[in-house]
């Protein structure tokens, strides 16, 4: 457990480079009850495997990352897509790679706080994800999948801080709470001693993750629509994540929408209805 800020960026890389990831247990229930269902009738395929955990960013990650290294052993390209790692890696050797995962309920028995606040990026990725995906949909994107996980996996870091460095990703939450007006960035270097906009890229490339997945999550290439895709996604489900209603939604919401409208090509008024209805 990381209980201090580290002093520079590689001293991060290093701590979580290697760190586990636990998933959620409704995922390892449903991961052990297809392996059961592979064993019985053997028509369990890579497409049904992936439906059933994609909507865990932990899980989606822990594949990707193990597939990703298995890719760099064998010299080749890594998928870019939660079914292709799973192709690539094969529905038994699946099954044996991720038999016994850890999950969140007992990585943080005694901590109810950290979980909540992992609980609360988790739910906030897969609204971004849901987004991201329609708008990629919208704009005939050939990668909306690719740009769906991005989204999905864009505060990543958060998660794994909540995992395994639980106090300081409190007092970083504490901080952007009770002041509004403070810059993120100027908070996380405070409070880690490190900027995750740094952090991010860099373990992904740690990683060897495709690199189409890490541009897409790069906030720094912000004028590439894919990325705007994701970060505008992202933004809309951050500003709501407390309702639609909520003072600080109201506040951010409009520059939201006018940029949202302009990715579209759509009104505001438009770009409005069509973000509002996902939502519901």
């Amino acid at each position: 457990m990381i209980d201090q800020a580290l002093p520079n960026l590689p001293s991060w890389l290093h701590a979580l480079a290697d760190a586990d990831i636990p998933v959620l247990p409704s995922t390892a229930q449903d991961i052990a009850a297809l392996h059961e269902q592979e064993e019985a009738k053997g028509n369990v395929d890579a497409h049904l495997l992936s439906q059933e955990i994609s909507s865990d960013p932990l899980m989606t990650l822990k594949v990707l990352v193990h597939v990703s290294r298995y890719c760099t052993r064998l010299n080749v390209e890594p998928p870019e897509t939660l079914t292709g790692a799973i192709l690539m890696q094969g529905i038994e050797p699946f099954f044996k790679a991720f038999d016994n995962l850890a999950t969140t309920d007992t990585w943080f028995a005694d901590q109810p706080q950290a979980l909540e606040g992992l609980n609360k990026v988790l739910h906030r990725s897969r609204r971004a994800a849901h987004f991201a995906y329609s708008f990629a949909l919208h704009r005939q994107d050939e990668d909306a999948v690719i740009i769906h996980e991005a989204a999905m996996l864009h505060g990543f870091v958060d998660m794994m801080l909540w995992c395994h460095a639980p106090r300081l990703a409190q007092t970083l939450a504490e901080r952007l709470e009770q002041d509004t007006s403070l810059r993120s960035a100027d908070a996380q270097q405070d409070v880690l001693g490190v900027r995750l906009i740094d952090l991010a890229p860099a373990l992904m490339r740690a990683w060897q993750l495709p690199d189409l997945l890490i541009r897409c999550t790069d906030d720094r290439h912000a004028n590439h629509p894919q990325v705007r895709t994701v970060m505008l996604a992202v933004r809309v489900a951050r500003h709501t994540q407390y309702g639609w209603d909520n003072p600080h939604a109201e506040a951010a919401l409009p520059d939201d929408i006018a940029d949202v409208a302009e990715l579209l090509t759509l009104s505001p008024e438009a770009a409005y209805r069509k973000i509002h209805d996902l939502d519901e």
